[in-house]
């Protein structure tokens, strides 16, 4: 999961490497030239973009909203990494909406800062920038997250464009990985496909492992491992298949050969473009079958 290990790894990749590793999403999105540099991330469909607040029992959240323009659609929750809410989920949001889901991207520290989760000047790695992570990290507890869970949902139900007879699904990445599969087994009911990226600590020997919860979840999963998580973890994913199989739900599980860390987002260091557009294509496999051809 993101650590400061994580980070030296990234840094030692960049300084051995003479290609391009990172290409400055900010910057492009600023610009206007987004669709030069991640033409992936050029949405051709009609969406509709909005800043929203949803209420919950802790407080009220800032949210970003994007679905397609007309018609009703399988509703997604995606929860940022560590980094919190920005341009760069937002654009993964709208590629998705793109493909005919209702997607709500939440800020995961809402009940500390709205908006962005670094006050400016403070660069991300640095001690500070840690400091103040960790702490809004702290109250994101198993209950805290599954309320934040509940409400998200209750919220797109009530939208439009929301289809409340298919299939919702979840998505995280790197600490939020977890959150996917604590919320998947508080709602069975409502969550038919979870998709984690990066995500650490989703199987450990604590009594409170996420991967505990996996009995009492329905939803059909994709994990997908960094390598040099894996390599620090190796057990992880063994844990998980187990669980998976026990419980007689369609898990892929897999090790995305050659990536870092936080190889998902497009702001990344670590991004990793080719097993990044893997991992979406499992994704929209996923949800696909998940979300769309059972309702059929």
């Amino acid at each position: 999961m993101c650590d400061k290990d994580s980070e030296q790894d990234i840094q030692a990749y960049l300084s051995s490497s003479s290609r391009l590793n990172r290409r400055d999403f900010n910057k492009l999105l600023a610009l206007g030239t987004l669709a030069a540099g991640f033409p992936q991330f050029a949405s051709a469909a009609d969406v509709v973009e909005s800043n929203v607040f949803v209420a919950t029992p802790d407080g009220t959240a800032d949210c970003y909203f994007v679905r397609p323009a007309s018609g009703k659609h399988p509703s997604v929750l995606m929860w940022p990494d560590i980094k919190g809410l920005r341009p760069a989920f937002k654009a993964m949001a709208k590629r998705l909406a793109s493909a005919g889901y209702a997607v709500l991207v939440l800020n995961p520290f809402y009940r500390d800062v709205k908006g962005l989760a670094l006050p400016a000047g403070v660069e991300f790695p640095s001690e500070e920038a840690w400091k103040i992570l960790r702490g809004y990290r702290a109250k994101l507890t198993p209950d805290a997250v599954v309320r934040d869970a509940r409400a998200c949902f209750a919220y797109l139900d009530k939208q439009p464009e929301v289809s409340k007879k298919r299939g919702a699904a979840a998505m995280g990445y790197c600490m939020s990985g977890s959150f996917v599969m604590r919320a998947a087994a508080a709602m069975p009911e409502r969550i038919k496909a979870i998709a984690s990226f990066h995500g650490g600590g989703l199987a450990t020997s604590e009594p409170d492992s996420p991967h505990l919860t996996i009995p009492q979840s329905t939803a059909a999963v994709l994990h997908a491992i960094a390598e040099n998580d894996d390599k620090k973890d190796p057990q992880m994913k063994q844990l998980l298949r187990e669980a998976y199989s026990r419980a007689k739900l369609p898990a892929e599980i897999e090790v995305y050969a050659g990536t870092l860390h936080g190889w998902c987002p497009p702001d990344s260091k670590a991004y990793n473009d080719v097993q990044a557009e893997k991992a979406w294509s499992r994704t929209f496999a996923l949800f696909d079958k998940a979300l769309n051809q059972h309702s059929k």
